[in-house]
């Protein structure tokens, strides 16, 4: 026997919320997983190869690395909207050339503020010869927004996301390692950094707060299509 109308909207809407609230589940699962591995590599520390940054197999994994090289001549990268203490800026990124070969890797150098004129800061370039050190991450996740990088009167890129395939037709690279060097806090270079693989984006305990929400929501359904189909039946009866 079918369902009725109403009933048949109920199942679909709680479907849906339920799959949003499995969704959030999920993403804070991957979310525990991702610190549980950083914790594990940041109280061990044991140096990788820089070289290993290219490994397209560890894309998605961590590592700490360290290497010799120098930072290429080429713009800096600044990804916009990044906030930090509450205070919107840029993290900077230049890319680092591993002595030796091996693909090129973005380093990223730190935060900055920007005024409210958006005036965009200007990185210069580090000098050469340097030992670079700190976690190898994937890139900041791209969202759905995409746009070419914008090129600022100083050179640099001014980019809403790490997308590796635009950065290498604007740095006119060959190649560019899967991964970014976020760098050593102890190491004398850059601005202000920190090695939160989080940054800017919701924590397992709000996917969590956001899975109970939609759950919720698919709970609320579920007894107002009951109540609905009691007053419905018991105005049936009472109408006979």
């Amino acid at each position: 026997m079918p369902l009725p109308i109403g009933w048949t909207l109920a199942v679909l809407a709680m479907s849906l919320f339920g799959s949003l609230g499995a969704w959030q589940l999920g993403r804070a699962d991957q979310k525990h997983a991702m610190l549980a591995e950083t914790a594990r590599v940041l109280a061990e520390r044991q140096p990788q190869p820089l070289a290993i940054a290219a490994d397209e197999g560890r894309a998605n994994r961590y590592d700490w690395a360290e290497g010799h090289g120098r930072f290429a001549p080429r713009p800096a990268i600044l990804l916009d909207n990044q906030t930090r203490d509450r205070q919107a800026g840029v993290r900077a990124y230049r890319v680092f050339l591993p002595a030796g070969g091996g693909a090129p890797v973005l380093v990223e150098l730190g935060w900055l503020p920007i005024p409210g004129d958006r005036r965009m800061p200007e990185i210069p370039l580090p000098p050469n010869d340097l030992r670079v050190a700190g976690l190898l991450v994937p890139p900041p996740s791209e969202g759905i927004a995409h746009a070419a990088p914008s090129t600022q009167p100083d050179g640099s890129l001014l980019v809403i996301a790490l997308q590796r395939d635009a950065l290498k037709e604007a740095l006119g690279l060959p190649a560019l390692a899967p991964r970014v060097l976020k760098l050593d806090p102890d190491r004398p270079l850059g601005y202000a950094r920190d090695l939160d693989i989080l940054p800017n984006t919701l924590p397992p305990e709000r996917h969590i707060g956001y899975a109970v929400q939609w759950f919720g929501l698919a709970a609320a359904v579920f007894i107002t299509a009951l109540v609905l189909t009691w007053r419905s039946r018991r105005a049936a009866r009472q109408g006979h």
